[in-house]
């Protein structure tokens, strides 16, 4: 008896002292950390259940929790499934946040109070698809032949296809040679593409070119002083000059952007110059943000403009499962927030791959997937005018990869590899941090040398 009391007493002590840590570290956590932590929660989780149909607790557990971050561990959600509204605090308590789903335009995070004010945004206009045969071979429905055998044991090695994988899909000379699934995705998943929105973004602004010339300057009524010299083409080559912190391992301005702010636009574009425009390569997000503000302005009706990249892009390719996600004031998030299947993401490579053309209609200008092939000239020859990445990030690496390639890359794992001379697009979507040091290049290199 005397035994068990003291087991008891020593049980209680030590979770006395567990607690008193516990609210220890809370009382110094900045409050500013805790909302972000509880921004993402709420973001993912809504994003991955209302849009790929997930199940909120194993996104909580699987995206959130997993990777090991000792603050996401102890964050609570909760789903409303009626309001479509994902609701997220710490301990069930603390730095409580929200993010709200509509039709056509995604989640967007909400400070906690202003829920209601946000369905007035509207949802995206509905837009027909285009008709077309699903059983057709794919791109033009989803019929995908036998793998290539080559191909096949490249994509069954799991160091090739690295840790967290969710999608690989491989496509040479226009078909699909080989493709592979994690547990609990598949080819009917909505995937997140992270930073490959950004190049996204950049194909929409071609459809727009000459509402929103790459010269254009003057851009935002706020930007009186030196930042009236920033030109569209600056924005997309990352070298506004604009200051931005890109550090998404503390509460930086994208972190803050992405999960605190209702109009990150704006939050963007009040940033002061660093720089003079043209000078400098940062690569930013909000510079993303701000070019999404930028095409939708040009439209007089806000519906039009929601409704753009579906009529504009995926509808006309048929990425009927993609969704460009918007912020709370409206603006489409172009920097990150784009879900699409693992084929429809391929689709948009085999787009790139023909020059901005898709089944005999132009719907890029003539050069304008070369231009944003271009170096941007601040980059040191790593970076493409138009918000991609050029062969050079991966070279002499783990794998030498052909010049001509080029990226569309994203936070945790995405990517699309772009390989004009030989007729190949190699995509890669996952859960994979960079803390595993993982780099599709090897598994480019070898699908390279197995076309030969």
């Amino acid at each position: 008896m005397r035994l068990l009391v003291k087991l008891l007493k020593g049980a209680l002590v030590v979770l006395l002292v567990a607690v008193a840590a516990l609210a220890g570290w809370l009382y110094l956590a900045p409050p500013d950390l805790i909302r972000v932590g509880t921004g993402y929660t709420a973001k993912i989780v809504c994003s991955n259940v209302f849009i790929a149909g997930r199940d909120p607790q194993e996104v909580l557990a699987v995206d959130v929790q997993a990777p090991g971050h000792p603050l996401l561990g102890f964050i609570d959600i909760d789903v409303d499934r009626e309001r479509e509204v994902v609701s997220a605090a710490l301990l069930g308590l603390f730095g409580r946040n929200q993010a709200v789903h509509r039709e056509g335009l995604g989640c967007a995070s909400v400070p906690v109070g202003e829920i209601e004010r946000v369905p007035a945004v509207g949802a995206a206009a509905h837009v027909e698809p285009v008709e077309r045969d699903a059983a057709a071979p794919w791109p033009e429905g989803e019929g995908v032949a036998d793998a290539d055998p080559a191909v096949a044991a490249i994509l069954d090695d799991a160091e090739m296809v690295g840790p967290g994988m969710r999608a690989v899909v491989v496509v040479r000379d226009g078909r699909i040679v080989g493709e592979r699934y994690g547990e609990g995705f598949s080819a009917n998943t909505p995937l997140l593409g992270w930073s490959m929105t950004k190049t996204v973004t950049a194909a929409i602004l071609g459809t727009l070119d000459d509402r929103l010339p790459r010269d254009a300057a003057s851009l935002r009524p706020g930007w009186s002083d030196a930042r009236s010299m920033i030109t569209v083409a600056d924005l997309m080559a990352m070298s506004s000059g604009l200051e931005f912190n890109e550090d998404y391992g503390a509460v930086a301005d994208v972190t803050r952007m992405l999960y605190l702010e209702s109009d990150m636009a704006g939050f963007a574009a009040d940033n002061p110059l660093l720089y003079p425009h043209g000078t400098e390569f940062s690569y930013s997000s909000g510079t993303s943000v701000i070019l999404s503000r930028l095409w939708q302005d040009r439209f007089d009706d806000q519906q039009q403009a929601l409704s753009w990249p579906r009529r504009a892009l995926f509808a006309p390719l048929g990425m009927e499962s993609a969704v460009l996600e918007t912020d709370a004031a409206g603006t489409f998030v172009g920097s990150s927030y784009l879900y699409a299947t693992a084929r429809d993401w391929a689709r948009f490579g085999q787009f790139l791959l023909q020059g901005g053309e898709w089944d005999g209609t132009r719907i890029l200008p003539a050069g304008y997937v070369d231009w944003m092939r271009e170096p941007a000239p601040a980059s040191g020859g790593t970076y493409g005018r138009g918000q991609l990445w050029l062969a050079g990030p991966e070279r002499g690496r783990q794998a030498e990869l052909p010049d001509d390639t080029y990226w569309l890359r994203g936070h945790d794992g995405q990517s699309m590899a772009i390989v004009p001379s030989s007729r190949l697009i190699v995509l890669r979507l996952g859960l994979t941090p960079s803390s595993l040091d993982y780099s599709p290049a090897p598994m480019i290199a070898a699908l390279v040398a197995a076309g030969e």
